[in-house]
């Protein structure tokens, strides 16, 4: 019972909390009024750092999302230029994160990282298209056994300021794992296999490790959505 009601605390968090319950009670030194609001400030860290298990679909073939968030677009562009996987135009699913969803990110399919590539920037609003080109970023590339490549993009927004990617070049993973966040409101894009189509459309909501953003093996169409 007790497992259900406390949700864990990513550990990148723990800092952060720890210096926003300081400040609080220097705050409440000074003013009660000013107390409560470093407390509600504190409140929301804990909120932010909230690290939830998920249950992901574990069939071979299938791309989960690696972020919480809402589908902000769906388009097609070339792969970044760093991770050396041609300048072909590839399906890319954009997937934009608030500050009140779930910053930790999930490996989107079982296989292998083999490329990844930093590249500092700027810090413009990430829900925008020029954010993908613009913004510091931390690019990853996925190869699944069966030898199809992945992009996964964890780019820096107008807040987020701090990209954390705990992958090393080799490592095996697989879909669903934990593997990093984006600090305060990000993006992340998601680059998938030239042919396959995405099964999500724009405005759905992602849930990081569980929504099946793809299926290699898939023979339908791409998707469309509408508001009911």
């Amino acid at each position: 019972m007790l497992k259900t009601v406390l949700i864990p605390i990513n550990r990148a968090g723990w800092p952060f909390i720890g210096l926003f319950a300081v400040i609080s009670l220097v705050l409440a030194s000074f003013s009660e009024p000013l107390g409560w609001v470093g407390a509600l400030l504190t409140a929301w860290c804990v909120y932010f750092f909230r690290d939830p298990d998920r249950v992901t679909p574990v069939r071979q073939g299938l791309i989960v999302s690696p972020a919480d968030g809402i589908v902000q677009m769906i388009d097609t562009a070339p792969p970044p230029a760093e991770l050396n996987m041609g300048d072909g135009p590839l399906t890319r699913v954009a997937i934009f994160m608030n500050v009140f969803n779930v910053h930790v990110n999930r490996v989107a399919v079982d296989g292998t990282v083999t490329g990844l590539a930093y590249r500092p920037g700027k810090f413009v609003n990430a829900s925008l298209d020029k954010a993908s080109v613009d913004n510091e970023r931390q690019s990853i590339r996925l190869t699944t056994g069966d030898g199809h490549h992945i992009a996964v993009v964890q780019i820096a927004g107008l807040i987020a300021r701090r990209i954390v990617c705990r992958l090393s070049e080799g490592q095996v993973v697989r879909a669903g794992e934990r593997f990093g966040l984006i600090r305060f409101g990000s993006r992340l894009d998601i680059y998938l296999p030239d042919g396959v189509p995405a099964l999500v459309a724009p405005g759905q909501k992602a849930v990081a490790g569980e929504t099946v953003i793809a299926d290699i093996r898939a023979q339908e169409p791409a998707r469309s959505g509408e508001t009911r």
